[in-house]
């Protein structure tokens, strides 16, 4: 196989990887956060001891998920120098730094006080427990901002000039806040909340479903239910920017997307087809009429840019076009459970107990919903990239290593067979956690008194 294919699917299986526990650990900080806050404002015993409960046991996911991402981090970096060298040689000039940054603000701030926020609560104050459970959270945020101005520029470079082949940095504020990262921030902020909201109801559900975590299993399921049927129609309104973006700045993405092969008016929006790249057309075309200009353009007969305008410089069609579809698909599947499941939950007077067995298999079966959204919507953003590394200037080609194919897919083989064998793990952990809570916490100290503000 070509050494460059396997080099990229390399790259894409470390990726793909390492962004399901940031997509966790960006908004679980957060919502740790908020648990914390819960439980200092708590007036009656039951209700503070449940949401201590939720705190303790989603701190244990928490830096579950930390570490993997740390892992699998440090491992995709080193394919920069392996497989990609001619990316830093280009572009090291714009991306040394903002990953610098991301250590440096990010990954210090991250790791200062995460052993705080685990081993700390009933060693210290609540007030300093809290600030470390905040900076934690300030921290995955950060590291996110500092990754996705990366990308985002490599989508919609800016605020720079090339000489003698590299990149040069002539404004960084327009490197950081290039076109597309606004939109892009946005909707993977609200990616990793709706991930984190139905990894919590379906955890939740499965401990109701199995009778263990009953004090705070209930109150975490209302968090999950509510939060993803308020931010996935958020989520739906910054996808639509999002798109108008794209199609803005990268046509042959959104051509891709809707498998769009010639210029047309009125485009049809393709529930299902078969793209084919030899005959440049579809087969087995099942759409609605217009619906694709109405939505991109606004305008029933907009006028949609078609792949043959972009020959040689556009991404591969049918897996952009499947991603696309796989990560609709799902985000539709979820607001109908979320928005059902919350109605229902609501409807039964809050109580855990009356909620059909149906609603929770169904809410446990979606607890990793978000993580295939997210990954479908990755590969959508990356591979519609292609055939650049940086869009429109640089061609992912052009910094390849040299390296031979048979090493590549011998190392290939190894980084999926240990990921494959990490997810399973990782999912019976927190099976394992979730069917016996009370072992998990069993090491747990008891929380001090807060201090008084005469002490003080």
């Amino acid at each position: 196989m070509d050494a460059l294919l396997l080099a990229r699917m390399q790259f894409a299986a470390n990726i793909s990887f390492h962004i399901l526990f940031p997509t966790i650990t960006i908004a679980l900080g957060w919502l740790l956060l908020f648990f914390r806050w819960r439980y200092l404002r708590a007036a009656d015993a039951i209700a503070k001891q449940s949401w201590l409960a939720a705190y303790r046991f989603w701190t244990k996911v928490f830096a579950l998920s930390f570490a993997l991402g740390v892992v699998s981090g440090i491992t995709m970096s080193f394919q920069f120098g392996t497989n990609w060298p001619g990316f830093m040689e280009r572009v090291g000039n714009v991306a040394g730094p903002l990953l610098g940054y991301e250590v440096l603000t990010a990954f210090f701030l991250e790791a200062g006080f995460l052993g705080i926020m685990l081993f700390g609560h009933g060693r210290v104050s609540e007030r300093v427990h809290l600030l470390s459970t905040f900076l934690v959270a300030l921290g995955t945020t950060l590291s996110a901002f500092w990754i996705l101005a990366l990308n985002s520029w490599m989508q919609t470079p800016a605020g720079h000039e090339i000489v003698n082949g590299e990149f040069h940095v002539t404004s960084w504020l327009q490197v950081i806040f290039n076109p597309s990262f606004p939109y892009r921030f946005a909707h993977t902020l609200l990616a990793s909340a709706l991930t984190c909201a139905f990894l919590m109801a379906g955890l939740s559900a499965w401990q109701l479903l199995k009778g263990t975590g009953q004090a705070a299993a209930p109150r975490v399921l209302r968090v999950g239910l509510t939060l993803a049927a308020l931010l996935i129609p958020v989520q739906i309104f910054v996808g639509d920017l999002h798109g108008l973006n794209t199609l803005e700045h990268q046509p042959q993405k959104v051509a891709a997307m809707e498998g769009v092969w010639q210029t047309e008016r009125g485009a049809p929006l393709l529930l299902f087809a078969i793209p084919d790249e030899t005959a440049r057309e579809n087969h087995a075309e099942i759409g609605i009429p217009k619906l694709a200009s109405i939505i991109l353009k606004h305008d029933p007969e907009g006028e949609i840019r078609g792949l043959d305008e972009f020959q040689g410089a556009h991404p591969p069609v049918a897996p952009v076009f499947f991603a696309f579809r796989i990560m609709v698909g799902v985000g539709v599947l979820m607001l109908a459970v979320s928005w059902l499941g919350w109605w229902i939950y609501r409807r039964r007077g809050w109580r855990a107990e009356a909620l059909p067995r149906t609603l929770l298999w169904t809410l446990a079966g979606m607890t990793f919903s978000g993580w295939v959204a997210t990954l479908a919507g990755w590969y959508v953003t990356e591979i519609g990239r292609q055939p650049f590394i940086v869009f429109g200037l640089l061609r992912t080609a052009d910094v390849a290593s040299t390296v031979p194919g048979s090493m590549i897919a011998l190392t290939l083989t190894l980084y999926v067979t240990v990921y494959l064998a990490l997810i399973v793990a990782y999912i019976g952990v927190l099976k394992y956690m979730a069917e016996k809570p009370d072992d998990a916490a069993a090491d747990e100290p008891a929380p001090v008194a807060l201090p008084t503000r005469s002490a003080a």
